[in-house]
């Protein structure tokens, strides 16, 4: 069983819906356990494309499945949920990404680990510090990640920990 952390943001519709949608059809799949979800962060859009604000969370999962049938199952979540890619960095109903999957790295062009924009993503790394203390190793890492990044976007709590009904 591997251990993966997962950035959800949305910024199209009920963003608050769509998180927990997303985290729903993660616990509804028998291949996932989904062991903790952050506080919802609300935050400033990235890449130029003027749009509105994000929300975003992160989830510990533990799953037996590799990280390419994992992506598969994210982009599942996400065609269900109605994501459709038309502007790069642009607008979205949902967005499931895998940043750690235990401490593989891998350049794989399906599924490169860590996550290659992670320590350019505060959205990314302030949920997921909220929720690896338990794993050492990857609490150190975003810590690390955080220190060093040149993001200075803004992200905010908008709602605590558990606030999610997926």
């Amino acid at each position: 069983m591997a251990k993966a952390y997962l950035s959800i943001g949305s910024n199209i519709g009920d963003r608050e819906t769509q998180l927990s949608l997303a985290v729903k059809s993660l616990k509804n799949n028998r291949m996932i356990n989904v062991d903790r979800v952050s506080s919802i962060y609300e935050t400033e859009p990235v890449g130029g494309v003027v749009q509105d604000d994000f929300l975003n969370i992160a989830v510990a999962i533990t799953t037996p499945l590799a990280p390419v049938e994992l992506l598969s199952v994210l982009h599942e979540v996400e065609q269900t949920l109605h994501r459709q890619r038309l502007i790069h960095w642009g607008p979205r109903t949902i967005d499931l990404d895998i940043i750690f999957y235990d401490q593989m790295v891998s350049d794989n062009p399906v599924v490169t680990l860590p996550h290659p924009e992670a320590h350019n993503r505060l959205f990314v790394l302030v949920p997921i510090k909220e929720i690896s203390r338990q794993n050492q190793v990857i609490h150190e890492q975003v810590n690390q990640m955080i220190e060093a990044t040149s993001d200075q976007n803004w992200v905010r709590k908008y709602k605590d920990s558990g606030e999610i009904n997926g």
